[in-house]
């Protein structure tokens, strides 16, 4: 029969693609009544009260009643179920949205549900799939080892022996978002300007982009794909790894992976009781979700502590890492890197002015703003922070202080990078859970400051340039002892040699020869050797690097130079 199968499946997503399209989603509630009246009824009944109380009190300033606010949304939010759980965790991640009182209390949505039966998982892995459950597992359980609002996840075994993990879709999970993503604009449309958000008649733009990200996650063929894509960047990274996909026990609404085994990174004590070092799992974990962004450009956007696996092993000062769930990633462009490069880059200088420039290039400022008011705001929320040690800085404490500038000035979140903060915001969660004492940015401003140090790319060898030489073309000898000060600061131990051999083995390629250039001509100016800065860089490579150190790097730079075998 057509209603049993794959086939009929592959036929019933083919009337329904998983794509978001509000227009066709509208019409398509509009006839079906029984439908869209009993919900709307639902949604009016948790609405009124809550929309009663943010009318008489959203204005208020006091924080007590904003908190209580808070922890009614948060409520309301949970009990309307996986569509509405995913609104909060999204707002949470809004300052530019949400009232800074308000943050902190989403950020506690949690994305669980009770269990549905194993009947109803049963029944939608063998219509997926084709076949009994008995014969696809040698062993399939009878409860998940975790329930989300959108899916639950089996530990089972296949035929050969292999642990799984099996991550079942909840039933009519597509018809629920469907529904309640069009009630969702409709209720924005009307009651948008009247909430407390700094945005007014823009949200259900807000809606439509939340409905196409929430679309892509729960399609479990694109959770495939990401998980494949995202263990291709980390093939040659033995303290990264990703689950490999099963693709025959998978499907658009069941997902199949190799099961990892290990702790998650939720208690540090348990970690250390399977002979783990918490920090040099967050190490990793900093690491990767920074190469992630600068360098690959597509990250793993929901990095909290249930989907990273502790795994056995160490590289150097780095921890072994597993990565699971794939479903909420994201890309940011080569643009967007190399300007979040140069912000880096300006926070190190203590370049305000510049700061503010890269907040229009990104889309955070208007390019009409008044910078009079914009650059004593980021001066007075960094020039703090930055005036202590690198490892001392803070990024939830500034983010927090960033969230009361977003409301009370222009500034926005670009809808491209809502999942890059809730994906910084969860790492360093997961960090302070495992150690108090860690600073994310402790590891960020030494790894950007090594990276445009070593200028691999071309993009990044004009960075450097434009980092290191002023529009005279003369050296700015305090930026490069700002830069090799942060990429010494990685508060590790790690030797220095190796900076100091990328550097110099530069200078000797093809690929430095601007740079060359550029330090010959501003060395020598007007005919004449430039004592005075040839002196001020070779004592500030010495105080960086010592003697012994410049000159191991620089045999080492001659003899990679002269012998192209050599490693």
């Amino acid at each position: 029969m057509l209603g049993e199968g794959p086939l009929a499946s592959s036929l019933v997503q083919a009337e329904q693609p998983l794509r978001y399209d509000h227009g066709r989603d509208l019409l398509w509630l509009l006839l079906r009544p029984w439908r869209l009246i009993s919900r709307l009824l639902v949604l009016l009944l948790h609405f009124t009260g809550l929309a009663v109380r943010l009318v008489t009190q959203g204005s208020s300033t006091d924080q007590a009643v904003q908190k209580r606010l808070a922890q009614t949304v948060l409520k309301t939010l949970t009990q309307l179920g996986p569509c509405f759980i995913k609104v909060g965790q999204a707002l949470s991640t809004r300052p530019d949205l949400v009232p800074g009182a308000w943050l902190d209390e989403l950020t506690k949505l949690q994305d669980q549900l009770p269990a549905f039966p194993l009947d109803a998982a049963r029944d939608m892995v063998e219509t997926d799939l084709g076949q009994p459950v008995d014969r696809l597992f040698r062993t399939f359980p009878q409860e998940p080892v975790a329930a989300a609002s959108l899916g639950q996840v089996y530990k089972a075994r296949l035929g050969n022996g292999l642990w799984v993990a099996v991550k079942v879709q909840r039933p009519g999970l597509e018809t629920v978002i469907r529904r309640d993503l069009v009630l969702l604009r409709l209720l924005a449309m009307v009651f948008g300007p009247a909430l407390p958000l700094n945005l007014g008649d823009g949200l259900p733009a807000i809606v439509d982009e939340f409905g196409s990200k929430l679309f892509e996650e729960i399609d479990y063929d694109a959770e495939a794909r990401h998980a494949r894509r995202f263990a291709r960047q980390f093939r040659n990274n033995p303290t990264v790894m990703a689950p490999v996909v099963v693709d025959s026990h998978s499907s658009r609404r069941i997902l199949t992976t190799v099961w990892l085994e290990g702790p998650k990174l939720r208690d540090p004590e348990e970690l250390r009781r399977h002979g783990l070092d918490p920090t040099a799992l967050i190490r990793t974990g900093v690491t990767a979700g920074l190469e992630q962004l600068l360098e690959h450009g597509f990250f793993h956007a929901d990095p909290h502590p249930g989907n990273l696996i502790a795994l056995p092993g160490r590289t150097g000062d780095k921890g072994h890492l597993g990565y699971v769930d794939f479903g909420m990633m994201d890309e940011i462009s080569q643009d967007d890197r190399l300007i979040i490069t140069d912000s880096i880059i300006h926070l190190i200088n203590k370049d305000y002015e510049s700061l503010a420039d890269d907040f229009i290039r990104l889309g955070f400022l208007r390019p009409d703003v008044d910078r009079q008011r914009i650059v004593p705001a980021l001066r007075e929320v960094l020039a703090m922070k930055l005036a202590h040690a690198v490892s001392d800085f803070n990024f939830k404490q500034v983010t927090d202080r960033f969230s009361e500038l977003m409301y009370d000035y222009p500034f926005r979140v670009p809808a491209r990078f809502a999942l890059i903060i809730r994906a910084l915001v969860s790492q360093e969660g997961v960090a302070l859970r495992l150690d108090p004492g860690f600073r994310i940015v402790g590891v960020a401003y030494p790894y950007v400051a090594r990276r445009l140090l070593a200028a691999d790319t071309a993009e990044l060898r004009d960075k450097l340039l434009d980092v290191l030489f002023d529009q005279e073309g003369r050296l700015r000898l305090e930026r490069l002892d700002s830069l090799l000060s942060v990429a010494r600061d990685t508060g590790d131990g790690q030797d220095v040699l190796p900076l100091a051999s990328s550097g110099l083995r530069l200078l000797f390629t093809a690929d430095g020869r601007m740079l060359r250039q550029r330090l010959l001509q501003t060395l020598v100016r007007d005919d004449r050797l430039q004592t005075q800065d040839m002196v001020g860089l070779l004592s500030l490579l010495q105080r960086h690097f010592g003697a012994a150190d410049v000159a191991r790097g620089l045999a080492q730079s001659l003899w990679k130079r002269l012998n192209p075998l050599a490693v």
